[in-house]
């Protein structure tokens, strides 16, 4: 059993840092990096990516919407073309930089707002998968199992990763709770192991109505502004070995 563990990083600006990013980086096997619009900048890119050549990890662009003081998390009235150029716009960014550090970007992973947007408009979806496929086709786009970006990416000729987001509750539908609503965000170590020890052995995870729900996933998610996520994503890497598992970068889960 192959399994990446990814988080989502280097999501501060200038002096300012929301986890500890080196610590991090050494627990995870996967980095989805902020690329400068709803977190991150020219300094804290390099950064990130000089320390996941270091370690060994993979590197990919969490491109989300230009919004710092709402983290991304709002949705704002971008159309479809905006939203496109705006993914492009940071993909090229980390893409240059890690190409002067010798690194390869393997990977996209939307941020929340974007993320939302795209999911639920396959037109939307389409068009973004058509832009990354131009920029390398060799990218690959994490997902949530069957959903709309998912079903995009394979169209346009993209391998995906599907995800199991270990700090975040889901409902009945597989779907995740929304942010704001009691039980969303999963941030005690007990529930988190658990929660991953019943995904790794039966591939199931329990909803937040009681449901037993299956989970079709190859990497598990700790997002690194989930209080004590640098403890949690501990937790997901000891359970990970503890069931046999190897943990393994995307691009080498994949090739």
């Amino acid at each position: 059993m192959q399994v990446d563990l990814n988080s989502d990083m280097g999501e501060g600006f200038g002096p300012y840092r929301l986890c500890d990013d080196e610590a991090m980086m050494d627990v995870v096997t996967s980095a989805n990096i902020a690329c400068g619009f709803h977190a991150g900048d020219p300094d804290t890119m390099v950064r990130m990516v000089r320390l996941a050549r270091q370690r060994g990890v993979d590197v990919g662009a969490h491109p989300g919407l230009p919004d710092r003081q709402g983290f991304g998390r709002r949705e704002l009235p971008f159309g479809p073309d905006e939203l496109r150029q705006q993914m492009l716009y940071q993909l090229g960014a980390l893409t240059a930089i890690a190409k002067a550090e010798g690194v390869t970007v393997s990977h996209v992973s939307f941020h929340a707002a974007m993320g939302n947007m795209v999911n639920r408009d396959p037109a939307l979806a389409s068009a973004m998968m058509a832009a990354i496929h131009s920029v390398d086709p060799g990218l690959i786009v994490f997902a949530t199992a069957d959903s709309v970006i998912e079903r995009a990416a394979i169209e346009a000729g993209l391998k995906t990763l599907t995800l199991f987001l270990a700090d975040r509750a889901y409902d009945a539908k597989g779907a995740l709770v929304p942010r704001g609503q009691p039980g969303a965000l999963v941030k005690d170590e007990a529930s988190v192991r658990a929660r991953v020890r019943k995904f790794l052995l039966d591939g199931t995870v329990t909803a937040i109505d009681g449901t037993v729900i299956p989970m079709r996933a190859r990497s598990i998610l700790v997002h690194s502004d989930t209080p004590g996520s640098l403890d949690l994503a501990r937790t997901v890497r000891s359970e990970i070995e503890a069931a046999g598992g190897t943990l393994t970068p995307v691009s080498k889960l994949l090739r």
